[in-house]
């Protein structure tokens, strides 16, 4: 493998990866609620609700706004369109704790930009915002040369495995059953990649009720692992 090509792949896996201290374990986005209301209770409906956020909302909404930052800042900067498309992101969050998830991670994120050379000239140009998690990410994989296949598809999958783990210890699943799920959701990945690149900032939508209603009932749900 080319040294380049090598570097983008350890970028990419440095910046999805679950010991970044950006603290995406502690959220569930919903899925907690989806158990606590008997929608999801067995491996086969944790499948059918995780890729159907994936593809009903996150393909057709945050990735594309998700490439739009990248595309942002893969060649130079664009200050004015990575603060817009930031807000997007802000702004799509249906509940207090979706909003809170992101803003949180992303605050963490960026916390970490001064270690990558390119980072502080980028919290430079754009100055003082509140970074949604998916924008800072997206900007750090592109300022820091990483692929946009391979960092889009390290995003899906890191989202993925908090996805499956809650799963695991909502449902519960066993640990066997967890990664038999991340085989069966790998497809699924691929095909979000598709979708995603089928939208552009300004066509993205989704309609995603039941991850809102979901999310919205977690908010006073009275037991509860995660805090979304």
């Amino acid at each position: 493998m080319p040294a380049s090509k090598l570097d983008s792949l350890l970028a990419a896996l440095h910046l999805a990866s679950p010991a970044l201290p950006v603290g995406g374990f502690a959220y569930s986005q919903g899925l907690e609620q989806a158990v606590e209301d008997r929608w999801v209770t067995s491996a086969a409906q944790a499948f059918t609700w995780i890729s159907d956020v994936m593809l009903l909302s996150l393909a057709r909404q945050e990735l594309p706004l998700w490439r739009g930052v990248y595309q942002a800042c893969a060649i130079e900067i664009h200050v004015q369109q990575v603060i817009e498309l930031n807000q997007q992101l802000m702004a799509l969050r249906e509940t207090s704790e979706l909003k809170l998830e992101a803003v949180q991670m992303g605050h963490s994120m960026a916390k970490l930009f001064k270690q990558w050379p390119q980072g502080t000239d980028l919290l430079e140009q754009v100055g003082d915002i509140e970074w949604a998690y998916s924008a800072a990410h997206a900007a750090l994989s592109a300022i820091s040369g990483v692929d946009e296949d391979m960092a889009l598809t390290a995003y899906l999958w890191s989202w993925l495995e908090n996805q499956v783990l809650a799963a695991v210890k909502t449902v519960p699943l066993g640990q066997i059953d967890g990664q038999r799920l991340l085989h069966q959701l790998k497809p699924v990945v691929a095909e979000a990649m598709t979708v995603a690149k089928k939208f552009s900032t300004d066509d993205r939508g989704s309609a995603a009720i039941g991850l809102a209603v979901t999310s919205a009932r977690h908010e006073t749900q009275y037991s509860r692992l995660f805090r979304s």
